[in-house]
């Protein structure tokens, strides 16, 4: 029986190795497959036989060669990650390296192990090799871990969009044979025998017998196992192949030092170079294929909360899901995941960290333009301690080692909520004088209210055990002494009472009525707004009878809450706050520097006007109680998309400057299109339209799609690969077309009716010519040349070229 099967890149092409080399090795199994490198066709190159100065560099390829015979030798000198690396460096096959005790883990490298340095395991495949030994696993492609991208050209991704399996040797696995039904024995005293394959995505595993696994299994396609509705596929992810690159859309000519992608720069204006200069380039793109049965969900982990969790976490996302939809967020935050996967389709996003992280992922969602549509549902996995955003919406209060399976399934049949989110606008008091408090700030550490606002006693509790921490951080390493500070803390303004006359220092309107004075009665040292009903890791300050009506995330009020030094401690017990009202509006006038706290976050604020209002509705997602009921998804958006034609002269002349592409377009109108239709059947809409419809004007049968989104430039798409593209792939708010015969005649108003001045002129021209000609005219000036349409039409359009 063999003990591997699969294949061997070699540097040129792929290799099916004999039975009697696949005896001597173990490791990984990758299904056989032909080359996915081809020649380049005339497709490849078809921008670049547009281009009158295109020159051949016979260094270019040479270069690319060595590149391309170096890249195995690079892989054995890259850095180990432990997360996915999202530059043009990207490689295939790259492990994520952990450090890993277990008992039994061998390295995978039998024989050639060198036995030194720590044991780590791949958190995506699990693979075991020594820390020294991980070089050598480097240099073996049969080692590689499981693609998490396709590396293919910005015009071939769509011809293969199936995943297969991605078989991994096993000296040790726990868990029962799918052919047979039997678990899987261990073998004894350490044994370097390979008992099972199991397939790193949809986790399947088999007896290494030929009656369980067969070498039919090789090539199969995986389904991705009980997770594929949120698994975002390695097709989906697209590495854009760098400048130079025979499969990029462009080319440099390093000799020249021009971009060879139509033209040199000579269009382009001082200003528009230097945007060009310091736009960063894209290294990957996300290409999703829009289906409403899945549900594709994009993981936030912030390692620091709860202690070693996020870690630990994070190896375990990796290992369920593709390694590319699991994001640390110490890695530069959130932003970079959410706009690449800004177009899959019923987007959802587990924010794994405090409520500061929600924030954090929210307020970015905000701060994208274009914004996200529809926008994408967040949910929580609570780490640490606190966490009121994650017990109101049923998460609970925090992690308990919970099987991320279970997570991952639990999410996956959540409920969309709207959750309210205010805005707070602080301006300084311009009727008192600043008292020049220490430490004292003019705004909130936060202007938009997710969970609550307050200020007074409980904000100056916040803020002293805050200050002391950033002081003396090696003495809050316990959650038991961070409580006792808390009670500390506590107990001392309850016996000082320095915010007894908080009603004396603000005035306080909601919605319009003054509520200054039912706060002086009620004594109260903080005023609390709540936007959820948890507040301070559990507790319920607000009485649900009270009110007109129940307090809910989505209903647009707020509630608002006094609280004295004697009813801060009591909530831990069970009991309520004073209920001052229910509002959609508050204004809070400040007459000194008094501490305030936005969603935990405290400070010192210096006599201010504050100002409270509703900002927005974020989609949420809410814990389905007993997993009952449908799964919620949102039918597929619709594109509403502008057409706009393109020229082959413009084309060729301004394609790799896409601002003057958009000046010089012809708007022929506006469609609606499914996000899920190919480009045949786009085609065969808009060939309809043109020749049904008056208002668009006609166009050639000879015109194909520009995609003007993937790359940085814009390029065609060959009519022979439409079927395998989606509208979404080229166009997300415009839809150009490159009309081959298109005619050079106006289009805009304005133009309309300079070519009707021009028009008139040269027709009076060219009838005095002919009155000459024919005698009628006693004139005796100069015979006028006679123009002819087309003449005039060439004349016009250059004219209009050069004022542009």
């Amino acid at each position: 029986m063999p003990e591997r099967y699969g294949n061997r890149r070699d540097v040129e092409e792929f290799e099916i190795e004999s039975d009697e080399e696949e005896d001597e090795m173990q490791g990984v199994g990758r299904r056989v497959q032909p080359s996915t490198s081809r020649r380049p066709s005339i497709n490849d190159f078809q921008d670049m036989e547009d281009d009158p100065n295109l020159e051949d560099d016979d260094d270019e390829l040479e270069v690319e060669e060595f590149e391309e015979r170096s890249a195995s030798a690079s892989n054995a000198r890259r850095p180990i990650r432990i997360v996915p690396d999202w530059t043009e460096n990207a490689v295939q096959g790259e492990h994520f390296w952990k450090p890993t005790s277990a008992s039994g883990d061998l390295c995978c490298l039998n024989e050639e192990c060198i036995k030194s340095g720590q044991r780590m395991k791949c958190s995506a495949c699990q693979l075991i090799a020594h820390q020294n030994c991980i070089p050598l696993v480097n240099e073996k492609t049969q080692l590689a871990c499981k693609p998490t991208f396709r590396d293919v050209g910005v015009r071939q991704y769509r011809e293969q969009s199936t995943t297969h399996h991605h078989w991994v040797h096993r000296k040790m696995e726990k868990g029962k044979c799918k052919q047979c039904g039997k678990a899987v024995q261990g073998k004894l005293f350490g044994s370097k025998e390979i008992v099972a394959l199991s397939c790193a995505w949809c986790h399947e595993v088999y007896h290494n017998k030929e009656s369980c696994f067969n070498q039919a299994k090789i090539g199969e396609e995986c389904s991705l196992g009980n997770y594929a509705p949120i698994i975002v596929p390695p097709s989906w992810i697209v590495k854009l192949p760098t400048k130079g690159n025979f499969k990029s859309s462009i080319r440099v000519n390093n000799k020249a030092n021009v971009t060879i992608a139509g033209s040199k720069k000579k269009g382009m204006s001082k200003r528009q170079k230097q945007k060009e200069e310091k736009k960063e380039p894209r290294a990957f793109i996300v290409k999703p294929i829009p289906s409403p049965d899945v549900i594709p969900v994009i993981v936030f982990i912030n390692p620091k909360s709860g202690g070693n969790q996020g870690v630990k976490l994070l190896g375990k996302f990796q290992h369920l899901l593709n390694p590319r939809q699991v994001f640390d967020l110490t890695q530069g935050g959130p932003k970079m995941g959410l706009e690449l996967f800004r177009k899959a389709p019923n987007l959802r996003v587990l924010a794994c960290g405090g409520d500061g992280t929600v924030g954090w992922v929210l307020s970015i969602l905000d701060m994208l333009n274009p914004p996200i549509t529809p926008a994408p549902a967040v949910g929580v996995l609570p780490l640490g301690t606190g966490n009121d955003l994650a017990r109101a919406l049923g998460w609970g209060g925090g992690y308990t080692d919970e099987p991320i399976s279970k997570i991952l399934r639990e999410i996956g049949m959540s409920q969309c909520v709207l959750m309210d989110r205010w805005r707070l606008n602080v301006t300084p008091n311009p009727d008192v004088e600043d008292d020049n408090v220490p430490r004292s700030k003019d705004n909130v550490p936060l202007n938009v209210i997710n969970n609550y606002y307050s200020f007074g006693v409980d904000a100056h509790i916040a803020l002293e055990f805050h200050e002391a921490r950033e002081a003396h951080p090696e003495r809050f390493n316990s959650r038991l002494r961070n409580k006792m500070y808390y009670g500390q803390m506590g107990g001392k303004d309850l016996i000082l009472r320095q915010y007894r006359n908080l009603s004396q220092w603000v005035t306080m309107e909601c919605d319009g009525v003054d509520f200054t004075g039912k706060l002086r009665d009620a004594g109260c040292h903080a005023v609390l707004f709540l936007n959820i009903g948890s507040y301070g890791g559990g507790t319920h300050p607000w009485n649900d009878s009270f009110g007109q009506s129940k307090p809910a995330i989505d209903d647009g009020m707020i509630e608002v809450v006094g609280l004295t030094t004697y009813q801060l401690p009591m909530l831990q017990a069970g009991l309520h706050g004073t209920c001052i009202c229910q509002c959609r509006s508050a204004r809070i006038i400040t007459k000194k520097t008094i501490p305030m706290q936005v969603d935990g976050e405290a400070c010192r604020v210096k006599p201010s006007i504050i100002e409270m209002s509703l900002l927005n509705k974020a989609v949420m997602l809410a814990k389905r109680k007993h997993g009952r009921g449908d799964v919620q998804v949102n039918p597929l958006e619709k594109l509403h998309l502008t057409i706009l034609r393109i020229t082959m002269q413009q084309y060729e002349q301004y394609h790799y400057d896409k601002d003057m592409l958009r000046k010089l377009a012809n708007k022929l109108g506006k469609m609606e299109i499914e996000s899920q239709c190919d480009l045949e059947q786009v085609r065969n809409m808009l060939n309809a339209k043109f020749e049904e419809s008056i208002t668009y004007p006609k166009v050639s049968q000879d015109w194909c799609f520009i995609d003007s989104c993937t790359a940085e430039h814009y390029f065609r798409i060959d009519r022979a690969q439409e079927h395998l593209h989606y509208i979404c792939d080229i166009a997300i708010d415009e839809l150009y077309i490159l009309d081959h015969e298109a005619a050079t005649m106006p289009q805009t108003p304005d133009q309309e009716r300079s070519f009707s001045a021009y028009s008139q002129r040269i027709g009076a021209q060219n009838e005095r010519r002919n009155m000459d000609q024919q005698g009628r005219s006693g004139s005796t000036g100069t015979q006028l040349p006679y123009i002819s349409k087309r003449m005039f039409c060439n004349y016009y359009y250059r004219k209009k070229r050069f004022e542009l």
